[in-house]
């Protein structure tokens, strides 16, 4: 099984396990990753993911056999726009209404980095190495790779990861704020579950929404619409019984 799923309480652990490929982005694996969400989402005991890598690596990208074949001279376009099939792995992560904490355990390289890039938060372990590569391997950078880590680190930063290839290695992650915290390796699934743990006894409808608003946010056209907004969300808050907390 490439996809190990497990639960400490309301935190499912989903674990990329394909360490001979260092847990590249097969179809048949980015198809498990679609389900499971699919499955967690549903699931009314579960509150918060956090994803990981088996091995060594956290996810090594794209499956190259698959690029290799999309890039030959007899694919067409149509198999050139396949590689948008891989996308659907980490932009599923990135749409879920659940809170994600991508716990970092070694080199999250190219749709690796994005699926890192699609969590809510990150956070890394001193094995961990976030290197785009897209341009060393002569291809651009896809999936929204530049809008997700220009929002997360600034235009300076993104550029020297993305134009200059400079990668990341967990402590200077942390450092440059494309990670909340580093932590050694064997400790890292732990705070991971820690960290989830908070926002996992949220009850799930005002995760979600506040999940929505926040990423909203940056869209919306001046701060008085952002406080109406706000105010709508917050007002349905009231009628659900949530507050005030029971002591």
């Amino acid at each position: 099984m490439p996809l190990i799923v497990e639960r400490r309480e309301r935190v499912a652990i989903v674990t990329l396990s394909d360490p001979e490929r260092r847990n590249a982005l097969t179809l048949p694996l980015v198809d498990e990753i679609v389900a499971t969400f699919d499955a967690l989402e549903a699931d009314g005991d579960v509150g918060a993911v956090v994803i990981t890598g088996d091995g060594r690596a956290f996810c090594s990208g794209a499956d190259v056999s698959a690029l290799a074949t999309m890039a030959s001279d007899t694919a067409d376009d149509d198999e050139r726009r396949g590689v948008a099939a891989v996308y659907e792995g980490f932009l599923r992560v990135l749409h879920s209404t659940l809170p994600t904490v991508a716990a970092i355990n070694g080199p999250a390289v190219g749709a690796g980095f994005n699926l890192a890039l699609a969590c809510d938060v990150r956070i890394v372990g001193e094995s961990a190495r976030l290197d785009a590569r897209f341009l060393q391997i002569g291809l651009h950078p896809g999936g929204g790779h530049l809008w997700l880590l220009e929002r997360a680190v600034g235009p300076q930063t993104a550029a020297a990861i993305t134009l200059f290839g400079q990668a990341l290695d967990g402590r200077t992650a942390a450092a440059r704020g494309l990670a909340w915290s580093c932590h050694p390796d064997d400790e890292l699934v732990d705070a991971a579950v820690t960290l989830a743990s908070g926002a996992a006894a949220v009850p799930k409808p005002l995760m979600a929404r506040t999940k929505q608003t926040l990423r909203a946010a940056p869209w919306q056209p001046d701060f008085a619409t952002a406080v109406r907004t706000e105010l709508t969300h917050q007002t349905w808050s009231f009628t659900q019984g949530w507050f005030p907390p029971s002591r």
